[in-house]
């Protein structure tokens, strides 16, 4: 099942109750044009659900590449994609950041705030994950890890004191319905349809994100 946050405009859309990792990655693939790549898996191990890697004490199990050439793995190819996860269809879906889009990551308090003050301003928001270690990624245009420091301290705030990074070229975020073992599955908080298909800048939304990020900093 895909899980959507509770209380976002996104759980207005019907969730798509039963869809498997393989049919997820295939799907974002096909419709959103994303390169897709499989990650580690979860095992069960004296009812213990461990990471595939092998590390007992892996800091995000079944959530993270299973090879260090991850990068090359990752296909826009919807057959592809059905392919590489019939191969192994517990597998975590990764999306590499820096291609199709970069992500911005911040608290899930700041996220949330910034949301509904998004939405009072009338902005355009692309696709937002919500994770189990309660950080939210909001999807934005490819370029976004190069400037954000800039629009953060043009905005009075020097970057590295608030709780607010961009990923880009090099690194990747977990999509749904992912399992990070047993904390949870990253969720929507805005899901992908056809109205954000056209992601928005870095520069739209940073202000109300780092709004959010300076006011969960002072609480």
């Amino acid at each position: 099942m895909e899980e959507t946050i509770a209380g976002t405009e996104s759980a207005q859309i019907p969730q798509q109750r039963g869809e498997s990792l393989r049919d997820a990655a295939v799907r974002y693939a096909e419709e959103r044009h994303w390169d897709v790549f499989p990650g580690t898996w979860l095992e069960a191990a004296g009812g213990v659900q461990l990471c595939s890697c092998g590390d007992p004490a892996c800091a995000v199990p079944g959530a993270h590449p299973a090879r260090e050439d991850w990068a090359s793995l990752a296909t826009g190819s919807a057959t592809v994609a059905g392919r590489l996860w019939s191969v192994r269809p517990t597998a975590s879906i990764l999306l590499p950041t820096g291609r199709t889009f970069d992500t911005i990551d911040v608290p899930e308090t700041a996220g949330f705030l910034a949301l509904a003050r998004m939405r009072r301003m009338g902005l355009t928001l692309g696709p937002v994950t919500c994770t189990p270690d309660r950080r939210m990624h909001f999807f934005v245009l490819p370029g976004a890890a190069a400037k954000t420091p800039g629009l953060v301290r043009a905005l009075g705030w020097p970057p590295a004191s608030l709780d607010l990074t961009t990923l880009g070229e090099g690194a990747y975020v977990a999509a749904p319905p992912t399992r990070v073992g047993s904390r949870g599955a990253v969720q929507w908080a805005c899901r992908p349809t056809p109205a954000n298909r056209w992601l928005p800048d870095a520069e739209e939304l940073i202000s109300p994100l780092a709004y959010a990020c300076g006011r969960d900093r002072d609480r």
